[in-house]
C-alpha cells in the first residue's frame, strides 16, 4: 500500500490478486468526534473516529457483515448506497423504510453478498442530515482481478469523496428549516476527503493531496458524498477518461471535466502527464436552478495533485472551471456516456409491464402546528412526485408491512400527475390560474408491482418554485437511461432517440433542470425500496416514493425473515 505524506490520502496501489469467495467483516463505532475545520472546533457524528469514514474493500461475490454500533447520542442507520440487496432487504438501511433506526446505545449487523456488481459505490447514514459526516467508500474487486478489467490496469487507485460542512450542527440546520417552513442555512464549506482545502479560512493544513509520479496513470474514484450540492470536478493541466458511473462500466470518454450529482460515482483515469509541478484539483458548485434559484454555497473546494519530484512550496496551478450555472456543460458530460456492454451483462428489456409519467419538483403545503415559525399566509416548503409529499410512516418500517402482508399503508401511488400542464413554464409561479398547482398533498402512497416486472418511468422536471436538476436515487436496482432532454416529455420524438443498444446504467440519474429522464428497471428483488432525490433537504421536504415489489412464485424470489438483531422501533 502506498501512501503520501497526507494523513487523509485514501491512496492504493491496484491489487492484482483476487482470493475465492469470503465473509469479510466490519465493526463500526458510530460516535462522536472532535475537529476543528473553519477556525472552529466541532464535535460531530462520525465512523471508528474518521471523516470520512473507513472505506471497505470487498470482491464480487463476497459477503460483507457491518457490525454497527451507535455510541453517539442520535438515532443511526447506515445505507450501502448502489447495492443490490438481492433478498437482503433488511440491510438496506433506510429509516423507517427498511428499518427502525439503531438508537443510542444499540447495534445491529448489515450482512449481505456483494453479488454482480464491480466498481465504485460508497456507504452512508440514511437519517436526518447525519449523512453530511458519516459516510464512506465502499469498492468492489472484480472476482478475475485486474485482469478482468476491461481497460489497462492503472498505477494507483485514489479515492475522492466530495462533501459538504456546515459549523453548526446538520440535525439542528434541518430542524430549524422545518419549524420555519423555508430552505435551510446553506453549507459553510465543501470538502475534498473530509478536508474544505486552502481557499478557506484557517484550512492551509486541511488541504487533500495526492502525490504522482510523472506518466504514471491514476485511477481516480470520485464520489459525491456531498448533502445538496453538485459539482464540476478539474484538475489543472490534466484530462480524464470516464470508465465507469455507479460501478457500472462505459465507453471510455475523454473530457478534462467530470460532473457529478449528490450519491453518484465516477471513475475516471488521469494521467500524470503534465509538466512536474503542483496542481489544484478543485469542485465547485453546478448551480442547475440559476441565479435566480435558492440560496446555495457558492465556495470551491481544493485538493493538490503534487508531482513526488518538485518542491511542496511551489503555487500550485488553478483549473478553469466551468461556470456556477453551465448547464450546457453539465448536460453534454450527463449525455455523453454510453454503456460497455459484455457478454453476459444484462441488456435492455423490449417489453414494459408498468409505464409511469412521473412529475418531481418543489411545492407548497399548509404550515403544521409543530412549525411556530412558518409563515401561514405562504405556507411551508415542500416537494414531490406525481404531486404526493412523501410522508415516513410514524411506527411501523414499509418494510415491516411487507413482510407481514400489513394493509396499513397506501399502495396506489398514481401512474400519472393529477393534471398535466406545462410543467417547464415559468409562468405556473405567476399565473393566478395556474397557483393551484404549486399544492402538494402530504400522504403515504407506494407503487405496487409484480416480482419481475419492468418499469419505465419518465421523469419530468417541473417550473414548480423554479427547475432544478434532481438527482434520483433507486434503491437496490441499477436502471438504464434510455433517453434525457430539456422541456416537456414528448413521448413521440423521444422514442425515437431512445438508446436501447448500450445507454448508461446507474442508480441515481441527475434529471435535467427543466426537462426530463426516461428510465428503465426490471423489478427482480422483493421487497420495499425507496426512490427518493438525493438533494437530502428536498427527500425532507417529500420528494419521494418507494416501489413495493411483490414476492414470486420460487425460494429465490421470496423475501426471507427479518435477521434476530432487527432494530424495534
Amino acid at each position: 500500500m502506498a501512501w503520501s505524506s497526507s494523513a487523509l490520502l485514501f491512496t492504493f496501489a491496484f491489487i492484482g490478486f483476487v482470493a475465492d469467495a469470503a465473509i469479510v467483516e466490519h465493526t463500526f463505532r458510530v460516535g462522536n468526534l472532535t475537529l476543528t475545520r473553519l477556525c472552529e472546533e466541532r464535535v460531530v457524528t462520525a465512523v471508528n473516529d474518521q471523516m470520512p469514514g473507513p472505506t471497505i474493500y470487498v470482491n464480487e461475490g463476497d459477503t460483507l457483515v457491518v457490525h454497527a454500533i451507535n455510541e453517539s447520542p442520535t438515532n443511526m442507520t447506515i445505507h450501502w448506497h448502489g447495492v443490490y440487496q438481492r433478498l437482503s432487504a433488511w440491510a438496506d438501511g433506510p429509516n423507517m423504510v427498511t428499518q427502525c433506526s439503531v438508537r443510542p446505545g444499540n447495534n445491529y449487523t448489515y450482512r449481505f453478498n456483494v453479488t454482480g456488481q464491480e466498481g465504485t459505490l460508497w456507504w452512508h447514514a440514511h437519517f436526518s442530515l447525519l449523512r453530511v459526516t458519516v459516510y464512506g467508500a465502499l469498492i468492489i474487486r472484480p472476482r478475475g482481478g485486474a485482469a478482468a478489467l476491461p481497460f489497462s490496469p492503472p498505477d494507483q487507485e485514489a479515492n475522492i469523496l466530495l462533501g459538504e460542512w456546515w459549523n453548526g450542527n446538520p440535525i439542528d440546520v434541518l430542524n430549524a428549516a422545518y419549524v420555519s417552513g423555508s430552505a435551510p442555512n446553506v453549507s459553510d464549506a465543501f470538502t475534498i476527503n473530509g478536508q474544505p482545502g486552502d481557499l478557506y479560512n484557517c484550512s492551509k493544513k486541511h488541504t487533500y493531496k495526492l502525490e504522482v509520479v510523472s506518466g504514471k496513470t491514476y485511477w481516480l474514484r470520485i464520489i459525491n458524498a456531498a448533502v445538496n450540492g453538485q459539482f464540476f470536478f478539474k484538475v489543472a493541466g490534466h484530462n480524464f477518461t470516464v470508465v465507469a458511473v455507479d460501478a457500472t462500466y462505459t465507453k471510455p470518454y475523454e473530457t478534462d471535466v467530470v460532473v457529478i450529482a449528490p450519491g453518484q460515482t465516477v471513475d475516471a483515469l488521469m494521467v500524470a502527464n503534465a509538466a512536474p509541478g503542483n496542481y489544484y484539483m478543485a469542485a465547485r458548485p453546478y448551480i442547475s436552478a440559476g441565479p435566480e434559484g435558492p440560496p446555495v454555497d457558492l465556495s470551491t473546494t481544493t485538493g493538490i495533485v503534487k508531482y513526488a519530484s518538485v518542491n511542496s512550496s511551489s503555487a500550485p496551478v488553478m483549473p478553469a472551471l466551468p461556470g456556477l450555472y453551465d448547464t450546457p456543460t453539465a448536460h453534454r458530460f450527463y449525455t455523453n456516456l454510453t454503456a460497455l456492454v459484455r457478454p453476459g451483462d444484462p441488456t435492455v428489456p423490449l417489453d414494459v409491464d408498468e409505464k409511469m409519467f412521473v412529475t418531481i419538483g418543489s411545492g407548497i403545503v399548509p404550515c403544521s402546528p409543530p412549525q411556530f415559525l412558518c409563515n401561514k399566509t405562504t405556507g411551508s416548503a415542500s416537494a414531490s412526485m406525481n404531486n404526493v409529499s412523501f410522508v415516513f410512516p410514524p411506527t411501523t418500517p414499509f418494510l415491516v408491512a411487507h413482510y407481514n402482508n400489513l394493509s396499513i399503508y397506501k399502495t396506489d401511488f398514481p401512474d400519472n400527475p393529477p393534471v398535466f400542464f406545462d410543467f417547464t413554464n415559468p409562468a405556473v409561479n405567476t399565473d393566478p390560474a395556474l397557483r393551484s398547482l404549486r399544492n402538494t398533498v402530504q400522504d403515504i402512497r407506494l407503487k405496487k408491482v409484480k416480482y419481475n416486472a419492468t418499469v419505465e418511468i419518465v421523469l419530468q422536471n417541473t417550473a414548480i418554485e423554479g427547475a432544478e436538476n434532481h438527482p434520483i436515487h433507486l434503491h437496490s436496482f441499477n436502471f438504464f437511461v434510455l433517453a434525457q432532454g430539456f422541456g416537456n416529455y414528448n413521448a413521440t420524438a423521444a422514442v425515437s432517440s431512445f438508446n436501447l443498444v448500450d445507454p448508461q446504467v446507474r442508480n441515481t440519474i441527475a434529471v435535467p433542470a427543466g426537462g426530463w429522464a426516461v428510465i428503465r428497471f426490471v423489478a427482480n428483488n422483493p421487497g420495499v425500496w425507496f426512490m427518493h432525490c438525493h438533494f437530502d433537504i428536498h427527500l425532507a421536504l417529500g420528494l419521494g416514493t418507494a416501489f413495493w415489489v411483490e414476492n414470486g412464485n420460487t425460494p429465490d424470489s421470496i423475501l426471507p425473515p427479518p435477521p434476530p438483531d432487527y432494530p424495534a422501533c
